[in-house]
């Protein structure tokens, strides 16, 4: 003997799996979501490690005109070439670049290059979003 639903029970249950799908577009979209905002964080930290390359090979340069001229004085000021080519990011330099180069105090043949950017990303922030990278420099 088949036991059949009476229509009080079906009209109870109608309804249920509709709402079970809601609930999973629902979780669906928040993983979605969720794979977004990842993807949006590792695209910014990967232009961060460009910038953070970009920064270390221009001070290596830097460097390697100290050591060929055999002096830690390098000329960056307004409009050299180093301010030049820091500040232009077609040319391998970086957003909002600048170099600066100050002797290590007690020594002859010391200088520290510090190099700073600001992402234009981050151009409308406070000056504490800058981006620095710092290196020394010893001559024999």
């Amino acid at each position: 003997m088949k036991k059949s639903l009476s229509p009080a029970s079906s009209a109870s249950q109608s309804g249920f799996a509709l709402l079970e799908v809601l609930v999973s577009l629902l979780l669906f979209s928040f993983g979605v979501l969720g794979l977004i905002g990842l993807q949006a964080r590792a695209i910014s930290l990967s232009t961060d490690a460009e910038d953070r390359n970009r920064a270390a090979l221009l001070a290596n340069d830097i460097a390697s005109a100290m050591w060929l001229g055999k002096s830690v004085s390098v000329d960056t000021g307004k409009g050299s070439v180093w301010q030049t080519r820091a500040s232009d990011a077609t040319k391998g330099g970086l957003p909002n670049g600048a170099v600066t180069v100050t002797a290590v105090s007690g020594t002859t043949n010391s200088a520290d290059i510090l190099i700073t950017w600001k992402a234009p990303s981050r151009a409308s922030a406070s000056t504490e979003q800058s981006s620095t990278f710092t290196t020394r420099v010893t001559l024999p």
